[in-house]
């Protein structure tokens, strides 16, 4: 499929409905999910989403109502996404791990009728805490992991998806809620169908690829690139509920993955496990085409190690909840260029600005805005909080970033990460790519920490490759400090150097940095 940076996207039928990608291939009989327990092709697949369409309609939902799904990457999780949308429902994709309150803070505030929570889950467990909190009529099903509705060949759902007008809300996805309370980042039928139909162009998935399944479907990378756009290929999705670098090597291994879509973390996880495996990294060697990965900086040390070890490139790419949420990514068209997010999707535009909203000329830094058919509609019941970063047809993303003659993006930090130390901005990513050149860092982080003296200190917190006593983090911290001084300028370098185990990690394997920050502001 060819898509001009210029045309709008077409779905796939007559109907706009986002389930429409999957009814297209209701009688194939090719592979659609395989899992460690078993796999459906998608003939079995669509099987299940009519099931799950009868199940969901017997508990009283209609077009418009919102049904909460709170499930791991499990068969049961593809199902009623799909049957929920097929019936002109809105999904609000749920954490399993939230707690009651969380749980019962989305669920209010989405207006969701019905909320779906996995057995074994922590919103399956506290169920009855998040029905005494929320106000309002809500059902409220805990479901075993291994559900199927009742799914058999033999008896069967016929469904047809729900007539939708293109710019009907399909998907509420709640940010991290790293500036006051989580915001539900309305995605129309629209926004999710040219993301996953452009994904499927740009990295060139096919019907024979095996795409890994281990991001959560309940966020936007995974939804997006490794569940709507490898079905709108008519690929196969390897789903890895709990993601672990060993059970991820595992299943890739047996499942024949094809694509690694993962975020920096789970690189380098799996790049520390095959390390210790080399006869497993022997055997992935030449099988993955290439891997995917966004969500934060991608080290350059991570990248070289999963090339030494299982020989596969790895394209990373930028996205945020509220595109749908690919932005761009590098693709092997024009080259990798380590270090860019690569250039625009078709379709979508991207500009640099300064405070004033007005572009900066190439090669400075400003905020990153985006326009395109994925931008959402706005923030769920948030019209205010939607205006303020909604420019006309642009969203005012809050990351700050440079372009390059080519186009590629290149992004400097978050706004909201920025170091402010004696005047001068300081931007952790560039201080986190000079430390993750030492080879004894594995994870690292730098935040800043209140100062009466220069405003805000800078602090590295660090994660080693082997744990570290006494003597041989003051080894380490010297030898860090004498990198990051001759890598940077005196205002920019860590003046405190914090060793721990692991961080504060997200959903998808982010580093929390607002709750590392204040966990060391209580720690001093």
């Amino acid at each position: 499929m060819n898509i001009k940076h210029d045309q709008q996207i077409v779905a796939p039928s007559s109907q706009n409905n986002l389930a429409a990608l999957l009814a297209a291939r209701a009688s194939s009989e090719r592979p659609a999910l395989t899992w460690a327990g078993g796999s459906l092709t998608y003939q079995q697949l669509a099987q299940l989403v009519g099931s799950a369409h009868t199940w969901l309609g017997e508990r009283g939902l209609v077009p418009g109502d919102r049904v909460a799904l709170a499930l791991p990457n499990v068969p049961a999780m593809v199902g009623l996404y799909y049957g929920a949308l097929s019936l002109g429902a809105v999904v609000v994709p749920m954490h399993p791990l939230l707690s009651a309150r969380e749980a019962a803070y989305q669920v209010q505030d989405a207006g969701a009728r019905l909320l779906v929570a996995a057995a074994g889950t922590r919103v399956g467990q506290e169920s009855e805490q998040i029905l005494d909190e929320v106000e309002g009529q809500l059902t409220l099903e805990v479901l075993s992991p291994d559900a199927m509705f009742g799914a058999d060949a033999s008896t069967p759902h016929p469904w047809v998806a729900h007539p939708v007008a293109a710019q009907d809300p399909a998907v509420i996805l709640y940010t991290s809620g790293t500036t006051g309370a989580p915001k539900g980042a309305t995605l129309t039928h629209a926004n999710m169908l040219s993301n996953a139909l452009t994904c499927v162009d740009v990295f060139g998935f096919t019907s024979d690829d095996v795409i890994f399944g281990g991001l959560p479907f309940f966020h936007a990378f995974g939804q997006t690139v490794s569940m709507n756009a490898v079905l709108a290929a008519g690929a196969a999705i390897a789903l890895l509920p709990r993601f672990t670098p060993g059970g991820a090597a595992q299943l890739c291994a047996t499942a024949g993955v094809t694509v690694f879509a993962g975020v920096p973390t789970m690189y380098s996880a799996l790049a520390s496990y095959l390390g210790t495996d080399p006869a497993l990294a022997h055997r992935l060697r030449g099988r993955v085409r290439f891997g995917i990965s966004g969500g934060a900086a991608l080290p350059a040390s991570v990248h070289a190690d999963i090339e030494r070890l299982v020989a596969f490139p790895i394209y990373e790419g930028y996205g945020l909840s509220e595109t749908a949420p690919v932005v761009s990514f590098n693709r092997a068209e024009y080259g990798l260029v380590i270090g860019s997010v690569g250039r625009a999707l078709p379709g979508v535009e991207v500009k640099v600005v300064d405070r004033q909203g007005q572009p900066l000329a190439t090669g400075e830094a400003g905020e990153l805005w985006v326009a395109g058919p994925n931008v959402m509609a706005g923030y769920w019941g948030r019209p205010e909080a939607s205006a303020a970063v909604l420019k006309g047809r642009w969203f005012a993303t809050g990351d700050v970033a440079r372009l390059d003659e080519a186009g590629n993006i290149f992004i400097v930090d978050r706004l909201k990460d920025m170091i402010l130390r004696n005047g001068n901005s300081v931007y952790p990513r560039e201080i986190e790519d000079v430390l993750y050149t030492h080879p004894a860092v594995r994870l690292a982080a730098v935040v800043g920490q209140p100062s009466e003296t220069v405003g805000e200190e800078i602090v590295a917190v660090v994660v080693p490759r082997e744990p570290l006593d006494a003597s041989q983090q003051a080894e380490l911290t010297a030898s860090l400090d004498q990198l990051a001084r001759r890598e940077l300028a005196a205002y920019k370098y860590p003046r405190r150097y914090v060793f721990k185990g692991e961080l504060p990690l997200g959903p998808t394997g982010k580093i929390l940095k607002r709750v590392l920050a204040e966990a060391l502001t209580q720690e001093d």
